[in-house]
């Protein structure tokens, strides 16, 4: 009776403070500060002091930023424009044509940003009104972009992805590996139903483009050329063993930068740009995972997650039923609640029944990411319904039916990855067994 007096305490000073619009990061603060005044005695300011020091000194967070500054100073370039100019002639003849550019184009730059906002805005910035121009459908258009953009999550380097490894002490390298093959499942998985909807809708494509010979498809794809080599060389060298994901975020910095100036879109006020908005988004998750680790040695003290996850064994929920319970409470959840708020406000409670339960932690992690990036095109709080309102300005309603196949699909990918573990566990795996 007690824990639930706790927990309904928890909860009711937890949304009281962010309907009264305060930040999460500062609304958990505030949630682990009446905690750890009503039921303990330990000094709250020490433990205060203490907590955000640990939470924000940890270097693997170092990588967090310097991932973020890479997407900032490429979204400053000519990247959305090369993008659909050198993936177009190559997916012009699939059913379905130039909507594949939205997959094609937001499973690249997901690969160098980690950010499914600044994926969605990237390529839609250049697709949006060519795809208008020539004729596709409207709901086509931003379903697409809408779930796609979703991948920035997903491929590495996600930033929620770090994000959950710093929370749960898991490796961020070995997560990156993991994110790899699903993403690019969910990727295909996007494609196909393109496909589908073209086949069975021939009427409402536009005309097929004219042949472009391969040479020219080389020609106008030498542009993505450098980006494609940034890719390969950050996730490269950690696959390899060369260097950490922070390392390799130092890699991605410089690659960028280089990139940015070969281009000529690289000036005082891009780069300033670019440093200002990375600290801007790095603060912000800095304060969230601050408070999230305050509210965990809160509740540590309550022992709450600790009896919520005896009572959760006292149910003896096989893994897969505990599995649907947790995507069902996520896919609630993210309809609130940003992606990466709701990682770190719920991991101090469900890492213990995770981990009582026998489930790989790598493999939570993607899973969780996954459903988590349903959220991103979940009303009343989906990201990229935000920015797609924006940049088309249609209404959320309208934008959420259009996304809502794309929401289907990945409760699809979901499916798969639970009934094929494999497909986020063989990549790491084959990485640790490989000679370093």
């Amino acid at each position: 009776m007690e824990q639930l007096f706790l927990t309904l305490l928890f909860l009711a000073v937890l949304f009281f403070l962010l309907g009264s619009g305060v930040w999460v990061g500062l609304s958990l603060l505030g949630v682990a500060l009446v905690g750890m005044e009503l039921f303990t005695s330990r000094p709250v300011g020490d433990a205060m002091a203490t907590t955000i020091w640990s939470a924000s000194s940890s270097w693997t967070l170092t990588a967090l930023p310097l991932f973020i500054w890479m997407g900032e100073i490429l979204f400053r370039t000519r990247l959305s424009d090369d993008l659909f100019k050198g993936l177009a002639p190559w997916l012009g003849g699939l059913p379905g044509r130039l909507l594949h550019v939205n997959v094609a184009g937001c499973a690249i730059f997901a690969a160098i940003s980690g950010s499914s906002a600044a994926t969605v805005a990237t390529v839609g910035k250049m697709s949006i009104p060519e795809l208008r121009r020539r004729g596709y459908p409207e709901r086509m258009i931003i379903g697409t972009l809408a779930g796609a953009g979703t991948l920035g999550l997903l491929i590495p380097p996600s930033i929620i992805l770090i994000v959950y490894g710093v929370t749960v002490n898991e490796s961020i390298a070995g997560l990156f590996m993991a994110g790899v093959l699903p993403g690019i499942m969910l990727a295909f998985l996007f494609m196909a139903y393109i496909v589908l909807h073209a086949l069975l809708r021939p009427e409402g494509m536009p005309p097929r483009l004219e042949a472009t010979g391969f040479l020219q498809k080389l020609r106008n794809s030498l542009s993505l050329l450098p980006v494609l080599l940034l890719i390969l060389a950050v996730l490269g060298s950690i696959y390899a063993g060369i260097a950490t994901a922070t390392e390799a975020a130092v890699l991605g910095v410089t690659g960028a930068l280089i990139i940015s100036a070969l281009q000529g879109s690289l000036t005082r006020q891009s780069f300033t740009e670019s440093l200002m908005g990375a600290t801007r988004t790095s603060c912000m998750i800095a304060l969230i995972l601050a408070g999230a680790d305050f509210l965990a040695l809160a509740m540590g003290f309550t022992g709450l997650p600790r009896n919520l996850a005896a009572w959760i064994a006292g149910l003896e929920l096989s893994p897969l039923a505990l599995i649907v319970a947790l995507t069902v409470f996520y896919i609630v959840l993210g309809c609130f609640l940003d992606g990466i708020s709701a990682v770190v406000l719920t991991m101090a409670v469900v890492e213990p029944m995770v981990r009582q339960a026998g489930i790989d932690m790598l493999w939570f992690g993607i899973f969780l990411v996954i459903v988590v990036e349903m959220a991103q095109i979940t009303p009343p709080v989906g990201f990229n319904l935000f920015v797609l309102q924006g940049m088309t300005g249609h209404q959320i309603p309208y934008i959420a039916r259009a996304a809502l196949p794309m929401f289907a699909i990945m409760v699809l990918a979901v499916v798969l990855v639970v009934t094929f573990p494999e497909i986020a566990t063989w990549l790491p795996a084959q990485m640790r067994s490989s000679p370093q």
